[in-house]
């Protein structure tokens, strides 16, 4: 199947052209036809499976085939400022030869520009939930003329705490719209949040719930939390390594990580919602031309990450929710590319573990051959003292930052 047997119009034939598109992937196959029926979409895929362009594209169509009205007539709200970043990005490829206004507003930077942007005229808008109500309240934003509402990575706008932001803002749009709601995951609570939003969907999914990509050789390394540092270290000896994604699980964590690691001579920066905005980019910027090595991230910042060819990630953090596993490393073994995904398991993490092995249905190999084993010897009375700051800190960062971004 090509992008022409999708009957798309010739205007976004020659744009996706441009792009070096030549044949949909599943989810695209599956999701544009739909989107193009006006239908309501509930779509299962995991990053790196095309689903931007699996909405985007139709969306334009659309539009760009019904009649012109003044007002915004398009919505994408998704969870990270990096996010609707590339959102906007591809829109403006999608719709190069046509005459739709787009913009993409985020919290994080003064709002002048983006209100601007606003005041001529806007099709399609794509937006984090914080700046779109805020933006709403204001006066600048009306949704009424609202024609498609698309809810992106839904699953890590709940984790962020966007529920009751999600929530207000489905009162402020038409009734009579077309919906699309997309997540890598469908826990119990997405799917009531779906229900929600949906009316007589159609369900697509490319990838069975909660798997990993056959192209991702997954390993892990068991040690003590004091020895995860020198671990890390000694992982990062192997020259073949040479662009690498790490997840940590607090802001504070991945800022000492990054700080340590170029202590080292190790080229590395973090990323996290604490970071301004052009920190952000820049950070990331280098990262794609290699001029970072390491890019230390939370899981929240890393929504917005679209790297080709990333062939590792390493979990210096177990993650405590098992599905965010199964998206962390989804960053590696895309488009039939392989890729290692590393974990750094502490004993506080092995339970973490077991959940992750049960969720995706596998037992993750272990690396036993490395000098930092993981060993019953207790912790020191300092180690202790250490790792209950720790806990506290990053209990109180969660609470203090869930709504940021």
């Amino acid at each position: 199947m090509t992008f022409s047997d999708l009957g798309l119009s010739r205007t976004i034939l020659k744009a996706i052209q441009e792009k070096g598109y030549e044949i949909p992937t599943p989810i695209q196959q599956k999701a544009i036809p739909v989107v193009l029926r006006k239908k309501d979409l509930l779509g299962v895929a995991q990053t790196g499976t095309g689903k931007t362009a699996a909405f985007a594209i139709p969306i334009i169509q659309r539009l760009e085939r019904s009649e012109q009205c003044n007002g915004i007539r398009a919505i994408i709200v998704t969870p990270t400022r990096e996010l609707a970043i590339q959102i906007e990005e591809n829109i403006q490829a999608y719709a190069k030869f046509t005459n739709l206004r787009h913009a993409v507003i985020f919290g994080g930077v003064k709002q002048h520009n983006q209100v601007k942007q606003l005041q001529k005229g806007v099709d399609i808008l794509v937006a984090t939930p914080g700046r779109l109500l805020d933006l709403m309240d204001q006066g600048c934003i009306s949704l009424d003329k609202i024609e498609v509402f698309v809810l992106d990575e839904a699953d890590r706008m709940l984790d962020m705490g966007f529920i009751h932001d999600i929530k207000k803002l489905l009162k402020f749009l038409p009734a009579k719209r077309q919906s699309l709601f997309f997540s890598a995951t469908m826990p119990k609570n997405i799917v009531q949040l779906s229900r929600q939003i949906l009316h007589q969907p159609d369900r697509v999914e490319v990838t069975p719930q909660s798997t990993t990509a056959e192209t991702v050789k997954q390993v892990v390394y068991f040690t003590n939390r004091p020895s995860k540092k020198s671990l890390m270290l000694h992982l990062l000896n192997n020259s073949e390594m040479d662009q690498i994604l790490v997840f940590s699980r607090t802001k504070h964590g991945a800022d000492r990580l990054a700080r340590d690691l170029s202590k080292k001579k190790i080229k590395a920066a973090a990323i996290h919602g604490d970071k301004a905005q052009n920190q952000r980019q820049k950070s990331l910027k280098n990262f794609k031309s290699g001029q970072l090595r390491v890019l230390v991230a939370t899981d929240i910042a890393a929504r917005g990450i679209d790297i080709d060819k990333l062939s590792y990630v390493i979990n210096y953090d177990i993650p405590n929710i098992p599905e965010t596993y199964v998206h962390r490393i989804g960053r590696v073994g895309r488009a039939g590319e392989t890729g290692t995904a590393i974990s750094i398991c502490e004993p506080e993490e092995n339970t973490y573990l077991k959940e992750i092995e049960k969720l995706i249905k596998q037992k993750i190999p272990a690396m036993n051959d490395h000098p930092f084993p993981q060993t019953d010897k207790p912790m020191t009375a300092q180690e202790k003292k250490e790792w209950e700051k720790e806990k506290q800190r990053r209990k109180q960062e969660f609470f203090k930052n869930r709504n940021k971004d």
